[in-house]
Order: C-alpha cells, then structure tokens, then sequence
C-alpha cells in the first residue's frame, strides 16, 4: 500500500521506517528541508537504536521516501498519516493540536481521490472530530475517512514495539476504512498473532491517555511505597516482586525510582486532566499523581543532600544519566534536571556523564562539568549519583569509583547494586526503598 507519513519526529520516523520494512511504500514528509537533507544522509534526528540501519536499508530497497513536498507525497496514498508533535500548551497544560489541524488542512488541499486520513498523533478525545470537520470542509467530495490509530512506542525499543505490539488499536467509523487499517497491519499476523482492537473513534482517542496516566499512577504509587519501606525497614524491591507476581497486578513499571518523565506522561496525564475538567469529571487519582511525581523529582535532590550529611556547599557530586530513561537522547522532563536543580541551589558542584544526552542537556543544564565517562564523573566527587539506568553503569568497576572518590558514597536511585558489592568496594551505598542501616 502507498503510505504518507507527515512528521518524522519520534514517531512519524519510526512508523514510517517499519511500514516500509512490512513492505509498504512510504514518503515521510517534513517541512524542514534542514530535517530531511540529513535524513536523505542517513543522518537521525533523534537517537533510537536500530533505525539508522533500519531506514538506510528500506531506503536502498526502494520502499521508503523522504520530502518537503506534502501534495506530491498525499497524491495517490491509501493512508495518510498525521504524525507530528502535539506538546503541553502553555497555561493549561492541554495538548496544542495547532499542528494536527494545519496537517489537517494541508492535507484535504492535497486529496486528488478517497483516502484514509489517520491520526498518529497523540491527541484528546473529539480531535478526530475536528479532523474530519476539516476535510469536510477544505475537501467535501473526496471521500476520505478520518480514523485514530495511537501509538504506544518506548523510547529506546521502539522499533521491536511497533513489530510486536502488544495490541493496535485503532478507532473507525466506517467499515471500508477498517478494511485499509487491517491490510495495513496484515503483516503483523505473519510474525505473531498480534491482536487488532476496533473501537469508536473517541474511545481509541482516550485508550491512549487511560494507558499512560494507568502506567504513571503505577510508577508514583510504588515510589511512595519505597518510602514508606526506609521508614518501616522493608525493602522496595521484594515488595515489587512479591505484589508483582500477582497476575492482576503484573510486575512491569513496578520499579522505584526518582520519578517518571519523557514525551509522554507527563505531558499526557496533564492533558487528560484538562479533558476530564472540561467534561467536569475529575481524576483526583491521576490528579494526585502528577503532583506526587513533580515533588519526587525535586525530593530526590533533597535525599542525596541528606546521604552527604546534610550540607553540600562547596562540595561536588557526580551524576550518572541524565536522559529521563536509558537508550534515548531525550531530556524532556527528565529527573535529573529537577535533582541537579537542588543540589546547585544547595551549593553543590554537578560533574555529569550520560552515553547519549549529553548535547541534549547542554541547553538545560547551566554550569554543570559534562564528563567524557563515568570514571571521570566520579574523581574527585564528594558523592557519586545513579539517576538513570544505562547498561552501561550497571557493571562499574565499584573498586576504582571508590579510588576515585573524595568520600565513598554512592547514592543509587535505580537500586542497581547490591549493598554487599559496595561494602566489598569499600563504598556507602544509599538506595530507593531500602532498609537503613
């Protein structure tokens, strides 16, 4: 099938990549000429491991396309993809779908023909309303149908999600557009059964949100309870694993930490709040866990301050990760910077190392010592921080950190090490969650 893919950000680059891996053909659209000059050089704009290769191969085979032509690329495709960013407006926090609807826009000045016009983007329940209200308007006899198919991508293993989905979900109201979407995904069955969920419109649209902000409300709730067990002695971990070997309750994102952040919920848990407020429904348990996850962040600065006696003025801490999560060059929101945040306002000198983020966080982090490796990070610190967990960290030589320490503590907030391997390396070990003492 012919496929336009508008946006290739995180997700309009990646869907696209995969679609033409199935064998699909695929023209990614991007208005900035800059954006897709770099991609015809196989160049990525954002770090996702895999799609280098990925792209450059369907590329070469002819099946995959970049432009900043929309017309051309909208000319003849079965599908139409609305891929492009849909950030927290500032003021409310609701999703800015000023961008969905100029795609909208454009596109129905586009259509030579039926089309099936497909909302990517993460957007609030009703978008696809308005979507269609557009094409109607800009293009009333072009039979296109406008259908919502949200993604649920994890940075950093995006491209095995997008291959073996858990579900795809995707919100339709006519039956010749169900038929496209299904012929779309049909190379899924070849590798796995992967189950395609047909739903109203507005109820795809919501699926999304109600996923993340569930996620969220699972991570802020296990971070509490990692307090509650350095209170009482218990540790967070086999709490994890013990409530996560219930089949209701699952094990996954049941691991404390310093907070959630990335792309994605933050930004959607605040736009379901502004829904559910529009609709004068409240979601006081999602309510509850935006606010408990913004002051975490923060709290653990405050927990590190604490592990160095108290008073950091004049002392240096070493951080480790500065990405909101392993495997991605993404800072938004991430944990990190609200943690450097309070240790500089407390007087502290930051050294930082991160695999990938380090350009990233340039822009967001001011007078702080970016490092070339862990080991650098940590000489002559005061402290050393585990804020996100790369693989790379995960089998530090405990040892030289130690010989390379002012004073023997590490503070690790992804409970990464085991407190025997530090007392071996000579090094305090302060976790999540975990029993004193």
């Amino acid at each position: 099938m012919r496929i336009a893919m508008i946006g290739t950000g995180y997700v309009g680059l990646v869907s696209g990549a995969c679609f033409s891996d199935f064998g699909h053909d695929v023209v990614c659209v991007d208005k900035d000429q800059r954006k897709i000059d770099l991609l015809h050089q196989n160049v990525m704009p954002i770090y996702e491991p895999g799609l280098d290769a990925l792209v450059a191969s369907n590329v070469k085979a002819g099946r995959l396309h970049f432009t900043t032509d929309l017309a051309q690329a909208v000319d003849g495709a079965d599908a139409i993809f609305i891929a492009v960013g849909t950030p927290s407006r500032r003021g409310d926090g609701h999703a800015d779908l000023s961008y969905v609807y100029a795609a909208a826009e454009e596109i129905a000045g586009a259509l030579t023909g039926p089309a099936v016009i497909v909302t990517k983007s993460t957007v609030p329940v009703g978008t696809g309303d308005e979507v269609e209200r557009i094409i109607r308007r800009v293009a009333p006899a072009s039979g296109a149908m406008v259908v919502s198919n949200p993604e649920f991508l994890r940075e950093g293993a995006a491209i095995d999600d997008f291959k073996h989905p858990d579900r795809v979900v995707v919100g339709a109201e006519d039956e010749a557009a169900r038929q496209v979407m299904r012929d779309i995904y049909r190379p899924l069955s070849l590798n796995q059964n992967a189950p395609i969920l047909f739903t109203g419109r507005r109820t795809s649209e919501l699926i999304k949100y109600a996923a993340n902000a569930f996620l969220a409300v699972k991570i802020t709730f296990i971070n509490e309870i990692a307090d509650l067990c350095e209170e009482v002695g218990a540790d967070v971990q086999e709490v994890s694993k013990g409530i996560g070997m219930d089949n209701r309750i699952g094990s996954k994102f049941l691991h404390a930490g310093p907070g959630y952040g990335g792309s994605c919920f933050p930004k959607d848990t605040l736009a379901l709040l502004k829904t559910a407020a529009d609709n004068e429904t409240p979601l006081r348990i999602v309510e509850a866990t935006v606010q408990v996850n913004d002051a975490r962040k923060r709290a653990m600065g405050r927990k590190v301050i604490k592990a160095m006696g108290g008073d950091v003025r004049g002392k240096t801490v070493g951080v480790l990760g500065l990405t909101f999560k392993p495997n991605t060059d993404d800072m938004r929101d991430a944990p990190s910077i609200s943690i450097i945040a309070a240790l500089q306002d407390a007087g502290a000198t930051v050294k930082a190392y991160d695999p990938e983020g380090v350009e990233q966080a340039r822009p967001l982090l001011n007078h702080v010592e970016f490092s070339d490796s862990p080991y650098a990070a940590a000489d002559g610190a005061d402290a050393l921080v585990i804020v996100t967990e790369w693989d790379a960290f995960r089998a530090l030589d405990l040892g030289r950190i130690k010989s390379l320490l002012k004073s023997p503590l590490l503070v690790d907030l992804r409970n990464i090490y085991r407190p025997a391997e530090a007392v071996k390396a000579g090094l305090t070990l302060i976790g999540v969650g975990k029993p004193r003492g």
